[in-house]
């Protein structure tokens, strides 16, 4: 567990990311990060959004099921 504070800045509420967290994250300044709410009220930091993982998912569902349609369409 890594602790960190929330400060004000402006008229929004930050929290600092150390950079044992960014190395955890594989991040650096200037990326995207993506704020999950779990089911338990938690919050996930992700490195990617979690909608076109779930996409990409579906996809390649999909894929399997139809791969004689597509290898005959390449």
């Amino acid at each position: 567990m890594i602790e960190t504070k929330i400060r004000k800045v402006g008229n929004s509420a930050v929290m600092t990311l150390t950079a044992e967290m960014l190395t955890m994250l594989d991040v650096k300044e200037g990326d995207t990060l993506f704020v999950v709410r779990g089911d338990d009220g938690s919050l996930k930091i992700m490195t990617h959004d979690p909608a076109v993982a779930e996409a990409l998912a579906a996809a390649e569902i999909v894929m399997d099921e139809n791969r004689d349609l597509l290898e005959a369409l390449a």
